[in-house]
C-alpha cells in the first residue's frame, strides 16, 4: 500500500511522482472543503481516541499487521 497525492485534470486524477500499473485498484479521498462528514458522538469519540493513539505512536506497526494478514491469504 502506498499514499500518493494528485490533482483532478479534465476529470481524471493525475498523480504526482507516482506511477501505478494499469488496472490498479485505488481509493480516492477528496480534501474538498464543501463536503462534510457527520459522525455520531460515539463515532467522534472513537475517532479522537484513534487519533490520540496514533499521535502516541501506540499500536502495531503496519509491517507487522501486513505480515499477520498474509497468513490468511
Amino acid at each position: 500500500m502506498q499514499v500518493a497525492t494528485g490533482t483532478v485534470i479534465n476529470g481524471k486524477v493525475v498523480l504526482e511522482g507516482v506511477t501505478l500499473p494499469e488496472g490498479a485498484l485505488v481509493t480516492v479521498l477528496s480534501s474538498n472543503t464543501e463536503a462534510s462528514v457527520r459522525l455520531s458522538p460515539t463515532e467522534e469519540a472513537d475517532l479522537m481516541a484513534a487519533l490520540d493513539e496514533a499521535d502516541r505512536e501506540a499500536g502495531t506497526a503496519a509491517e507487522v499487521v501486513l505480515e499477520r494478514l498474509r497468513k490468511f491469504g
